[in-house]
């Protein structure tokens, strides 16, 4: 890359600005204009634009006060050591009850939720100076809407403000502020960036590091409110209810899938660390409870103690920071490491929460992919659900905070307050009934595919955990180009395949030829589906039909029921579908 404001840059920040840095500072300063909204990738330097035009600002005497705000603590004091990097002084203690701070400074750091503590504060603030107001991550004053009110408040008078985001989207219709919003080709209002820098363009230009997801499926086994014992399998169409129940089950310490999945991870942590030696794993869990049954959980796999991160230790930066300079393998973590923290040495990562909204997914994904030098990957692994496998395959896909949509009838006054209630209603987890009374009763884990560049890839048939055809995927190198990887899955694919076909045998007549366990576990997947199909073609939730099953047959839950059990209620669904045909 071509060295860009050599002259001007930040001492400290960058020798040389990346390409879509040097282009940005060139809009900016081309057209000077109070408000910016840079939308760049996580990983793609943000901070360093940011703080090489704050140092331009402050050169040229355009302003002559820095007020930088971030969404965590953490982050406050992140700023401030980069900007001291950069020859800038920033207070990340200040608070706004304290009005001055030490005349060694030029700025100061400060959260969302403290500038609505006291907006009036921070206006009095920036009215008596010249102001460059920094707003990181800045599709956080939407989260509420005081926050929104306070930022408009108190960063009204501001002689800059610099917005900055890697996820401008945001999942309600709270408005960004000082954000501009135009109207798309539907009508719709979408936020208008003045310069964008999107994760494809930065994989391209050997920024990010290419993804690979590794994506895990497997039986779940679990109790109903009603007392009834279901079985199904992750990944495949299941009521709304049972995919939460499912990934719930899933996500269970007490289960063999999560114990799986972290073995497997760090087997291929394991392989990194061969090519890139500090290489380090994070596990994001859903809640502290969790996060700790983990740790314990990693210690057994991996002889380590990892780091464990909660989001309310006030010890929390300090432990992400050594866990940053260490080349420990593992640190574990609810939401503290979501967003903006960077530990450039992640590079591989368990999804094991039950978060799974767009704006969370991309933040997560953005710990990964912050790239050091050419060659090296980001491997996640995560539940086969449906939504997530969504979310990884639209990782090239570019968004915009989308405000309701348009009323195209003038009739339909209550067109936009309908949508949010179907909004709000699709993102509801199960019911509160059967989220009082769910109980994970038992879990196992198989290999499923791995997503890459909008393709899949994987083996046919089941695969199991600790096997040759998962280690074709757990074993690729830890550093290759991005052609590379897309070529060497598709060579293990197709070479697992042609290796298949050379010794192929004849099929086994019935079930019995093979092992009880496959057996087992092919009778319970052809039951399952024929389970789907059932209510594809009559909408009876699953659950009713594995009681009437049971009823009619006998015989446990499908997890515990023995291979004539399961082929009695293949039998009988069947049976079923013929006399509705007839």
């Amino acid at each position: 890359m071509t060295p860009a404001w050599p002259d001007r840059a930040a001492w400290g920040t960058a020798t040389k600005l990346r390409a879509w840095q040097t282009a940005a500072m060139a809009k900016y300063f081309a057209e000077s204009p109070r408000d910016f909204l840079a939308v760049a990738t996580p990983g793609a330097g943000k901070t360093t634009f940011a703080l090489s035009v704050a140092a331009e600002l402050l050169g040229r005497r355009i302003v002559d006060r820095i007020v930088v705000v971030a969404p965590t603590e953490h982050l406050k004091v992140q700023w401030a050591e980069a900007a001291a990097r950069a020859g800038i002084p920033i207070d990340p203690a200040y608070a706004a009850g304290k009005g001055r701070t030490s005349q060694d400074y030029v700025g100061i750091a400060v959260t969302y939720a403290g500038v609505a503590v006291n907006p009036l504060a921070m206006r009095i603030r920036t009215e008596r100076f010249k102001t460059l107001v920094i707003l990181d991550e800045v599709h956080h004053a939407g989260d509420a809407l005081s926050w929104g009110e306070s930022v408009r408040e108190a960063f009204g008078p501001a002689a800059r403000r610099l917005a900055l985001t890697g996820t401008p989207f945001r999942s309600d219709v709270n408005p960004i502020p000082f954000v501009s919003y135009e109207p798309g080709p539907d009508g719709v209002p979408r936020s208008a960036a003045d310069f964008t820098y999107g994760y494809a363009h930065a994989l391209a230009d050997h920024v990010v590091r290419p993804v690979l997801f590794m994506a895990y499926s497997g039986e779940m086994h679990w109790r109903t409110s009603a007392g009834d014992e279901v079985a199904a399998r992750l990944g495949e169409p299941l009521t709304k209810d049972m995919t939460a129940h499912a990934l719930r089950t899933a996500l269970d310490p007490a289960g063999s899938w999560i114990p799986s999945v972290l073995a497997a991870a760090d087997k291929r942590l394991s392989e990194v660390r061969r090519h890139v030696p500090d290489a380090g794993g994070l596990v994001i869990a859903t809640d502290q409870e969790s996060a700790r049954a983990y740790a314990k959980l990693l210690r057994q796999i991996t002889g380590e103690a990892p780091t464990v991160v909660l989001s309310d230790e006030k010890t929390g930066s300090r432990k992400i920071a050594a866990f940053t300079e260490s080349e420990d393998r593992w640190m574990v973590a609810v939401r503290m490491v979501s967003e903006g923290v960077d530990v450039p040495r992640l590079a591989v990562g368990v999804y094991a929460t039950t978060t799974s909204t767009p704006l969370f997914f991309a933040q997560a994904i953005g710990r990964f992919v912050r790239a050091r030098r050419r060659g090296e990957m980001a491997s996640i692994f995560l539940p086969s659900v449906p939504a997530l496998l969504g979310l990884a395959s639209e990782m090239e896909v570019e968004r915009d905070h989308v405000l309701g949509r348009r009323v195209t009838d003038d009739g339909d006054i209550f067109a936009a307050e309908q949508e949010l209630l179907d909004r709000a209603n699709a993102s509801e987890s199960a019911s509160d009934e059967l989220e009082q009374s769910f109980e994970a009763l038992g879990s196992e884990a198989t290999f499923d595919r791995v997503l890459y560049d909008g393709g899949e890839f994987g083996h046919s048939g089941e695969v199991h955990v600790g096997s040759d055809e998962e280690m074709d995927f757990l074993g690729i190198p830890g550093l290759l180009e991005p052609d590379q990887v897309r070529d060497l899955l598709h060579h293990r694919q197709s070479e697992r395949a042609a290796r298949q076909k050379s010794r192929a045998v004849p099929e086994p007549d019935t079930v019995a030829q093979v092992s009880t366990h496959e057996q087992l576990s092919l009778l319970r997947r052809e039951l399952n589906g024929l389970v789907s199909a059932w209510n594809h073609r009559t909408g009876q939730k699953h659950g009713i039909t594995h009681a009437a099953l049971r009823k009619e047959c006998g015989g446990p839950a499908a997890a515990v029921a023995t291979a004539e059990q399961l082929q009695a209620r293949i039998d009988r669904i069947r049976d079923w579908a013929l006399r509705q045909s007839s």
